[in-house]
């Protein structure tokens, strides 16, 4: 007797959200089978990789890979123009980390104005993340927000300590989308998307970063939390949990000791590049069966490896 499979039907779905505009513009979600399961049914929009883009452009890089493919540029402005011929690439995530008070401490205005470039720059939807300093990021999307209104983007991330700010700012003021960070808790990311729906934002304009740790950084936590998130939001018809979700594995991966440490002291190990390439191949994959409509990469190899494994699932 021939096997007949039984498939896996849900009423709900996740949210579609579009980002950017125009011909590039991308839609993230829209699904109600969980992640690959195509043989449940079709995914509505594949997932999406958005390429790291550092505030101080190829200040300070070292790595062979970024150098060849980014050669001739300086600016993140050169740099978003050239990721537009990248392979897998979907998006920019503009990341100022220089903007950070304990660091270089950019001026909100001087971040502005790279932004600006930035979105001249590219046709690609823009992604920005900020500093990880509650106050500065509140200033920083506010006015960002404010300056590339009409563009769609994203900001990355609203938290519970500021989201009334971003929200109101990014969200309802400026009708950008919103990234709603919580801290690898299924609860915790539930009541921050009430919260900002609460304040008006829409559910179809929010967004969720659930929270991010490279492969074997505590990563099952981060891991299960994405399969119960997706579970409750698809077999629950949870509607708080049916935003598309948005993972950063570039700032993570790249910022471990299989990454950074030099290859003269872990022989071993084999060349820096490498490892840093493997370790964000690795935990872009986890994440995205997991259920992230997006991740956030970094390195050229590794988004073209990334992108031939979301085709091969497809």
């Amino acid at each position: 007797m021939a096997f007949t499979p039984k498939k896996q039907a849900f009423n709900a779905k996740i949210n579609a959200v579009t980002l950017g505009t125009g011909d590039r513009s991308i839609v993230i979600g829209g699904e109600n089978v969980l992640p690959f399961y195509t043989f449940d049914a079709p995914m509505e929009n594949s997932p999406k990789i958005a390429v790291e883009i550092r505030d101080t452009g190829m200040e300070g890089e070292t790595l062979p890979g970024m150098l060849s493919f980014y050669e001739g540029c300086t600016t993140a402005a050169d740099m978003a123009k050239k990721a537009e011929t990248m392979p897998g690439a979907s998006a920019i995530c503009l990341h100022f980390e220089s903007a950070d008070p304990n660091g270089a401490n950019k001026s909100v205005e001087e971040c502005v104005e790279l932004a600006k470039a930035v979105a001249d720059a590219t046709s690609l939807p823009i992604i920005v993340m900020g500093c990880k300093n509650i106050e500065k990021d509140a200033q920083l999307f506010a006015s960002i927000s404010d300056a590339l209104q009409g563009k769609n983007i994203l900001v990355l991330s609203s938290r519970e300590e500021n989201y009334k700010t971003v929200g109101a700012s990014a969200g309802l003021a400026y009708n950008q989308k919103v990234g709603a960070e919580s801290a690898v808790d299924i609860n915790l990311a539930k009541q921050l998307n009430v919260l900002l729906t609460q304040l008006g934002v829409p559910a179809a304009s929010i967004c969720m970063n659930l929270g991010s740790s490279a492969a074997g950084y505590g990563f099952e936590y981060l891991s299960s939390t994405l399969d119960r998130v997706k579970a409750a939001a698809l077999a629950q018809n949870d509607t708080m949990l049916q935003m598309p979700i948005v993972t950063p594995v570039s700032t993570e991966t790249w910022g471990v000791k299989e990454a950074m440490l030099p290859e003269s002291e872990a022989p071993e190990w084999g060349p820096v590049e490498e490892r840093g390439i493997e370790m964000e191949v690795c935990t872009a994959s986890a994440c995205l069966v997991g259920g992230s409509n997006v991740v956030i990469m970094r390195h050229p190899a590794s988004i073209a490896t990334i992108a031939k494994f979301i085709d091969s699932l497809m």
